[in-house]
């Protein structure tokens, strides 16, 4: 956590910069890609918790 607190002191053209870094090195068409594949990975995490929560939920109903 104490590596991302220079994200803190980031001012607004500093932010400009950094994204268009990025948007030259990754290109236009790669940005939604990247965030799709990022918000499936996410669902994906948070489908395999629930399921595990139910799997510890229903164990405890058996007892």
């Amino acid at each position: 956590m104490n590596s991302l607190l220079f994200l803190q002191n980031l001012n607004g053209w500093e932010w400009v910069f950094i994204l268009a870094a990025i948007l030259l090195l990754f290109g236009g068409k790669k940005i939604p890609e990247l965030m799709k594949g990022i918000g499936k990975g996410i669902r994906g995490f948070k489908d395999g918790m629930k399921g595990i929560e139910e799997d510890i939920n229903s164990d405890e109903k058996s007892k």
